[in-house]
């Protein structure tokens, strides 16, 4: 299995419509359009709650707290939304039969009760608290990333730790799942596909999208802007758990060393000119430096040539071709066995993290909080930097040269471009085995 068709660096953009009411309640006929709604990158939670209560009342936590209450001729429901841990009342409806959906769609410990409106002064005839114990829980990741999913997948991970009991199932690309898959026995991994096949959700009790909400200004979808927390700390606020970093844990089938004299992994292709090394001396410089070291460079990106329109980026000079379409697996070994990791605000930085290589990452449009900590970690802040991290910059998927700042200008791209070979070549001589020549 290979890893192609993953971009190493490619931002999940999920949410592609959020509502903007506080909490709604739908009539029938609407349960159906309500439960397709939230996004097309992920499969579609179940059109009906998958959770049987009493009198013909469905309940489940699907993408958000989510109640069906029966038609009824005579009388009516009153359903309530709550949130345990806050103690708010977060919306109320009295309905003859209405398909009640909170607006809030990550990890929040519902309160579900719903009187009948015939005997006012009763108890609830159903009061449900969100509990994952014993039941069946989704957490999806979108396709097509790399990085993000490694980034993520700890937090996934813990949500089941905090849950004991809880029957977590991870939706993921089927080329990651071996990565993960014998390091996780407590998860079931699965990909979007089989999620997709006839009633593949619908055994679910929640569901849990993890992702960049880059226009979620309501806080739909995640409780705080990832750009303020970090790429990987989001995932712990969506899923309610400790957003401390950690990285995944991997299994590889081989673990062995794959060629027995010291060498550095380097990746320099990315999916964005902004994400590149942008100094035109960079690359060539560091591999020399590090031949003369006495070690090998091994270049594992992807593609030897990247680049869109006038602008391409090669394999730099000096370095040994090991790009391809190669497994994770194997690319995750080189990785585990080299003194370092020379990369960028790439997926493969945070494979290099998740198999324990030194990682020396070089980024400027990125603020290094929205990265794993490392100490190799390089910025030049005399220069324009972190747009990425700047809510009131809308990063373009599609546009190859973005730089919002100074796009057509003299400066554009002087994030990385001011950020010297003098300044890696400094930083790599910090990291254990790179100080002295050989």
């Amino acid at each position: 299995m290979n890893h192609t068709g993953i971009s190493h660096d490619t931002q999940a953009e999920p949410s592609a419509s959020a509502p903007t009411d506080q909490t709604s309640s739908a009539t029938l006929g609407d349960v159906q359009r309500a439960a397709v709604a939230p996004t097309s990158a992920y499969p579609p939670a179940p059109p009906r709650p998958t959770q049987t209560g009493p009198h013909g009342i469905l309940f489940d936590f699907n993408l958000g707290a989510r109640v069906l209450t029966p038609k009824r001729e005579k009388g009516a429901w009153k359903v309530r939304l709550s949130d345990l841990d806050t103690g708010n009342i977060l919306f109320e409806s009295t309905n003859n039969g209405a398909f009640v959906a909170s607006t809030k769609r990550y990890y929040v410990r519902f309160r579900v009760e719903v009187w009948d409106e015939e005997q006012p002064e009763a108890d609830p005839v159903m009061v449900h608290d969100h509990d994952p114990a014993g039941r069946d829980v989704l957490v999806q990741f979108p396709v097509g990333t790399l990085g993000d999913t490694l980034a993520w997948f700890p937090y996934a991970a813990r949500f089941a730790e905090a849950h004991p009991g809880a029957r977590v199932t991870c939706a993921l690309s089927a080329l990651i799942i071996p990565l993960l898959q014998d390091a996780h026995p407590n998860l079931e991994l699965v990909t979007h596909e089989e999620l997709k096949k006839e009633g593949g959700t619908d055994r679910f009790y929640a569901t849990y999208s993890l992702g960049l909400f880059f226009d979620d200004t309501a806080h739909i979808y995640q409780p705080t802007d990832f750009r303020m927390v970090g790429l990987h700390r989001t995932a712990g606020y969506i899923l309610g758990v400790d957003p401390s970093e950690t990285p995944p844990r991997l299994a590889l089938p081989d673990d062995s060393r794959p060629i027995p004299e010291p060498y550095v992994c380097i990746a320099v292709q990315s999916s964005s000119g902004c994400k590149y090394w942008n100094n035109p001396a960079g690359w060539r410089a560091v591999v020399a430096h590090l031949k003369s070291l006495g070690l090998r460079v091994i270049c594992i990106d992807q593609k030897p040539v990247h680049g869109s329109g006038l602008v391409w980026t090669h394999i730099p000079h000096g370095a040994e071709d090991e790009t391809g379409d190669r497994p994770l697996v194997e690319r995750a070994r080189w990785l585990r066995h080299a003194t370092a990791f020379v990369g960028l605000s790439s997926g493969l930085s945070w494979l290099a993290w998740a198999a324990g290589c030194p990682v020396v990452l070089i980024s400027g449009f990125t603020h290094p909080t929205n990265e794993f900590t490392t100490p190799y970690r390089i910025i030049n802040w005399h220069a324009c930097n972190s747009c990425w991290n700047d809510p009131g910059e809308r990063f373009d998927h599609h546009d190859f040269l973005w730089c919002p700042r100074h796009a057509g200008t003299p400066r554009q791209f002087e994030c990385t471009r001011l950020i010297t070979p003098q300044q890696v070549i400094a930083t790599l001589k910090r990291v254990p085995g790179l100080g002295v020549i050989t």
